[in-house]
């Protein structure tokens, strides 16, 4: 899924909080080996334990009401160089950390040699107490908001699922936001005997790497920030950067086709086709090139890109602009596209209910929109900053949060960090999630408490696509060698 100020053109304040208190001794978790769900397709290496360390919902009052935080690891495999547990901080949100583990394919054998792998389904998603509401209202939730009539609608249709989701999920659902999930951390921490943390967090979960430095500096060990997040901005600055990250990602796809013999539109004027099938899907002709009997939105279109561009995979995304722009019109009662990021089920009266981990960016971002013209003038702009692809996927968050009573959980502020080693943040040039402006805005806050170390290239995320970044890292988190200032890594071409 998933960068300065609101729409008064001020830097949201940090907001007065009382120092945080100590975790609690947390017991010490029970292992046994994970149990595949039974639904799973692909099988899994063996190896991996699960377990579940029970934490307060409300950590200003610990003796209330509690949770289990589901949790999963695989010990290091050479126990006499075992450097202690790391922990990764899944994104999202709404990654499972927990099936992450059990795959096996985040970190280096080297990693892998030194450290016990641990992560977990942060509070509010996957395993762990997941917000579920009617699946319904979610599906009633749009992501571009067309007139004031509709801008209305979905003020009212937000207020009635944060109330449907509070009935379905209970008390939880008030706190899942990444300042709480740091506290879990801390707990986590504890109950695996570590005196400090050692923590790799990606994309969303860089948020809660950085909030807990702020929160708990002298309980750091090594922190790496891999695709990051900057929860300094405001509704304008989130939007724009979204914008201006995701059209350089499409301008380097259309960098690469115009030099590809193996790109699918390679001697065409990319930019034009890719106007006509926006002029297609905002007439209702344009069909999903997996899915010929659904429609494509212009934002389902741009969305198909920008998931792509996560790769990223330039030659799946020529492939799918030439079936595209080789179809004919839709058939009658073709459907459009369906609501992402939720799951479905039953609930126990039998209606349909969805789980909801959206709901955490909610409780971490206050992004208000006045009325509909301010709204309107959001689009407007975006169309400028970013011409291919006017609808980044931030405008959905916008959306789903728009009416969220102030103060949010979690509200944006500029980072305070002291620590004693360099929290290492990793991000790729031409990131089309995370920008760069992100983790340069990031690395300005941390000042000498950060280290920025950049990647030349493409996609989301770059640790398991670049050696140089991979060693980089590993040397950090192995051995606490901080790379020098102004470091890169060059780029690695995509396959295809």
């Amino acid at each position: 899924m998933a960068a300065g100020v609101v729409l008064a053109l001020a830097a949201p304040a940090v907001p007065a909080t009382a120092a945080p208190r100590p975790a609690p001794t947390a017991p010490a978790i029970v292992w046994s080996p994970c149990v595949a769900p039974p639904d799973e397709q692909t099988p899994v290496p063996p190896g991996a334990e699960c377990g579940v360390l029970s934490l307060p919902i409300d950590w200003d009052h610990p003796e209330g009401q509690r949770f289990d935080l589901a949790v999963a690891r695989r010990t290091a495999t050479d126990r006499a160089a075992r450097v202690g547990s790391l922990v990764f901080g899944p994104g999202g949100p709404g990654d499972s950390g927990v099936d992450r583990v059990r795959k096996d394919d985040r970190f280096s054998a080297e990693m892998r040699r030194h450290f016990d792998v641990v992560s977990f389904d942060p509070r509010g998603t996957g395993r762990s107490s997941p917000v579920r509401c009617s699946a319904a209202l979610l599906a009633a939730q749009p992501k571009v908001i067309s007139d004031r009539a509709e801008f209305d609608r979905t003020l009212a249709g937000n207020a009635r699922l944060r109330a449907d989701c509070r009935a379905r999920t209970g008390p939880i659902v008030d706190h899942v936001d990444t300042r709480s999930t740091a506290r879990d951390l801390d707990a986590l921490r504890a109950a695996l005997g570590e005196s400090r943390l050692t923590f790799h967090g990606s994309s969303y979960g860089t948020l809660l790497g950085a909030q807990y430095a702020e929160e708990f500096p002298h309980r750091v060990r090594a922190i790496v920030l891999e695709s990051v997040m900057d929860h300094s901005l405001g509704t304008r600055a989130f939007l724009d950067t979204q914008a201006a990250t995701v059209q350089d990602a499409f301008d380097e796809f259309v960098a690469w086709c115009a030099g590809a013999a193996s790109c699918a539109l390679h001697g065409s004027d990319v930019r034009a086709v890719w106007a006509g099938l926006f002029a297609r899907a905002e007439h209702g002709e344009l069909s999903d090139p997996d899915r010929p009997a659904v429609l494509l939105t212009p934002f389902d279109l741009s969305r198909l890109a920008q998931r792509a561009l996560y790769g990223p995979d330039w030659s799946g995304l020529a492939a799918d602009i030439d079936t595209m722009r080789r179809g004919t019109t839709p058939p009658a009662g073709t459907s459009t596209g369906t609501s992402a990021g939720t799951s479905t089920g039953a609930s126990a009266d039998g209606r349909d209910v969805a789980t909801y981990p959206f709901a955490v960016f909610c409780a971490d971002w206050h992004l208000p929109v006045r009325d509909h013209r301010e709204y309107d003038r959001h689009l407007r702009r975006l169309a400028r900053i970013a011409p291919d692809l006017r609808y980044p996927q931030a405008l959905a968050a916008v959306a789903t949060c728009l009416g969220t009573p102030a103060p949010v959980a979690n509200p944006q502020h500029r980072l305070r960090v002291r620590t004693a080693t360099p929290l290492l943040l990793v991000n790729g040039r031409h990131d089309p999630a995370s920008g760069y402006a992100w983790a340069t805005g990031v690395a300005r806050q941390l000042g000498r408490s950060g280290v920025l170390l950049t990647y030349d290239g493409w996609g989301h995320g770059s640790y398991t696509r670049s050696a140089c970044v991979q060693t980089a890292v590993d040397r950090y988190l192995i051995a606490l060698r901080v790379p020098a200032r102004g470091s890169h890594c060059p780029a690695v071409l995509p396959a295809g």
